[in-house]
């Protein structure tokens, strides 16, 4: 996951949920190694709902799931 772009410290338990919820989405929205422009913009989309304050790993995923909004349809 790129963090070149923010200057916050992340403690490890927070580097370990950002990077479980990113592989998480990578994996439903099928994001493939080289798909890194994609893949740049997830991870700036978890690091933004994360520094809101969106700590909780399930609540985090559930904020930026293409499935959980497709279910809701």
């Amino acid at each position: 996951m790129a963090f070149k772009k923010y200057s916050g410290v992340y403690a490890p338990c927070d580097l370990d949920i950002l990077q479980r919820v990113f592989d998480q989405l990578c994996r439903e929205r099928r994001l493939a190694l080289k798909d890194e422009e994609q893949r740049e913009c997830l991870a700036c989309e978890v690091i933004a709902a994360f520094d809101k304050g969106i700590t909780d790993e399930t609540e985090l995923w559930k904020l930026l799931s293409k499935l959980r909004i497709a279910k809701k349809a």
